[in-house]
């Protein structure tokens, strides 16, 4: 029975990657076997063993284990747009059922499960589903990303009501994007006292050192998360 926690953002571009190999590496710190996931992922590029994405490939790295990439992420896609739309232009319908398949191999290998999505919270799989739809029907518990930039308050509070209405967010990590918000600390305060949600970390854009996150809600979160198969 794995452990899963689900990775998603207020934006693209918010540090989802590097909020989650953070995650996926205090995991390893305390002693947990980890399994890394990037279902579904748009803008990848042709390799020597076929489509690759930046973001699955620094999650594999994190994990410290051999993991078969297809399983890590089922559907790559090379047109760098929105998930559906990235299907859609080669022909491919995104099946809840393979990236169910794909979840229960990792999972069965490891304690904790960290599953990174594409995009924000309801980012569009298919026609007929988005992200927060097969993540809520697993019942994970999500960590929100929020990248400190204009605007990040109301896609923040936004983001945190929308996934309350499906699921339950677990924590939030702030990321300090470039160029940095003058105000940055004072919006995490305001984010601190409206969000129920405990923040994690709050990380330094290219930090010289592997960010650090807070050990004892990080503890809280393992222990609240829901334990699947």
């Amino acid at each position: 029975m794995a452990l899963t926690m689900f990775v998603t953002g207020t934006d693209t571009g918010v540090g989802k990657t590097y909020a989650a190999v953070a995650l996926v590496q205090a995991l390893r710190a305390a002693g947990r076997t980890v399994g890394v996931m990037k279902p579904v992922a748009s803008g990848c590029e042709h390799g020597p063993d076929g489509l690759r994405n930046d973001d699955a490939l620094a999650l594999i790295a994190a994990c410290g284990r051999p993991l078969r990439y297809a399983d890590v992420n089922p559907y790559a896609f090379e047109p760098p747009t929105a998930p559906h739309l990235a299907a859609r232009a080669v022909g491919v319908t995104v099946d809840p059922a393979v990236l169910d398949a794909a979840y229960r191999r990792l999972a069965a290998d490891c304690e904790v499960m960290v599953v990174e999505g594409a995009g924000g919270w309801r980012v569009p799989l298919s026609d007929d589903l988005a992200f927060s739809d097969w993540v809520a029907g697993h019942g994970w518990p999500v960590l929100l990303v929020v990248g400190l930039r204009l605007g990040c308050l109301n896609h923040a509070m936004l983001s945190a009501e929308s996934i309350a209405r499906q699921t339950r967010l677990a924590g939030w990590i702030a990321n300090r994007l470039p160029p940095e918000q003058v105000e940055w600390a004072a919006n995490v305060e305001t984010l601190r006292r409206r969000l129920e949600a405990p923040l994690l970390a709050c990380l330094a854009p290219a930090a010289a050192a592997s960010p650090a996150l807070d050990g004892m809600v990080l503890a809280e979160l393992l222990n609240g998360l829901k334990a699947t198969v």
